[in-house]
């Protein structure tokens, strides 16, 4: 499916114990409600030096990663095996970002500055791949996508003339263009988006969009209600100052309650304060009361919760059973994104090859 953000009901973690919470719930699951444990279950994808940063799980017996090298894989028995798909000659495309509609259907984006930027649809399952898009300016540095739905999508380059270029499609992918930039607001100085997760520009319903950002002074959440063509910006309390600091991921269950997470991605620095919430619809942001425990560069809503939802990088999975109040570490295995459905199929993937489902 598209990369929406249904909430959650499992939870990720070394056998944690999650408290399922009804999808109409409006506060936090009561005591008497019934007691659910998962755990992430690695799946061999046989790609050892492949980082997959680009997830996009269908439900939970198909799934396609995106990664390192123009690797794409894909499963339709839930990871027992994966078939690789990547696009042909693609081998120096860094690929951080898919979309899949269906087991036959995806768009990938892969980043870099230029002609590096570019976009690759197929529709027989990774068969055969048609290039979509490829950049012309050599200052466009394209970092994430998103859908809201089979036809309409959008992707995120870091700025141009001081102003993020948004790429837009109706045709499910096939062809794009650039939208006019006079609803952008100004960017900051040094502020750009960072293509950890795929996950620093994501939507909600069919015309909701939001974009992560960091590197300038303040870490700054934009929101576009009309599918890209006007925004607004919003500042967030995840620390930012620095080139590597900032919001890396977001998640929304409706086009109000949202999450943020990110940090500093280098593995010597801390990331305190690095989780946010958000209630109305990312006009205000509220930190978290005990954040994540470091870097997070993958955030998702498990389905059918209105409370529960996973962080997910480097260091481990922190899970949030009260809206993204408060987080705690539930693993410590490497991840770099998440993605979850509302059959239940949520996917991490992340460095040396990895891909994980969370099993009960």
């Amino acid at each position: 499916m598209v990369r929406t953000t249904a909430a959650g009901v499992v939870c990720a973690g070394a056998l944690a114990a999650v408290t399922a919470v009804p999808a109409q719930a409006q506060e936090p699951a009561q005591a008497h409600e019934p007691q659910l444990s998962a755990h992430w279950e690695l799946k061999d994808t046989g790609s050892p030096a492949v980082r997959f940063r680009g997830l996009a799980a269908v439900d939970r017996d198909t799934a396609w990663l995106a990664g390192s090298g123009g690797t794409v894989l894909r499963t339709t028995d839930g990871g027992a095996s994966w078939r690789n798909v990547s696009p042909p000659g693609a081998g120096d495309l860094q690929f951080r970002d898919v979309e899949a509609f269906d087991a036959r259907r995806a768009v990938v984006l892969a980043i870099g500055e230029g002609e590096a930027s570019r976009v690759y649809r197929t529709e027989d399952g990774g068969a055969t791949w048609t290039e979509a898009f490829r950049n012309t300016d050599p200052r466009a540095f394209y970092d994430c996508m998103a859908f809201f739905d089979r036809r309409h999508g959008l992707a995120m380059s870091d700025p141009v003339d001081g102003r993020f270029p948004i790429l837009s499609t109706a045709d499910g992918g096939r062809s794009w263009t650039v939208l006019p930039q006079d609803g952008m607001p100004d960017a900051l100085a040094g502020e750009a988006g960072f293509a950890a997760s795929g996950q620093c520009l994501v939507t909600a319903g069919s015309k909701d969009v939001w974009l992560a950002t960091g590197g300038g002074a303040r870490a700054r959440v934009l929101h576009s209600a009309d599918r890209g063509r006007t925004w607004t910006a919003a500042d967030t309390p995840i620390p930012a100052g620095g080139p590597a600091r900032g919001v890396f991921a977001l998640a929304f269950r409706d086009r109000a309650h949202g999450l943020a997470v990110g940090g500093d991605y280098r593995p010597d620095q801390s990331s305190p304060s690095a989780a946010a919430r958000t209630r109305d619809g990312g006009t205000t942001w509220r930190p978290a009361a005990a954040p994540v425990s470091a870097y997070r560069s993958g955030v998702a809503w498990l389905p059918h919760s209105r409370t529960a939802a996973l962080a997910v990088g480097p260091t481990g999975t922190d899970l949030t059973t009260d809206g993204g109040r408060t987080w705690r570490t539930v693993d410590s295995g490497s991840y770099d994104t998440v993605h979850c459905t509302p059959d239940f199929g949520c996917w991490a993937a992340g460095e040396k090859g990895r891909a994980a489902r969370l099993e009960r």
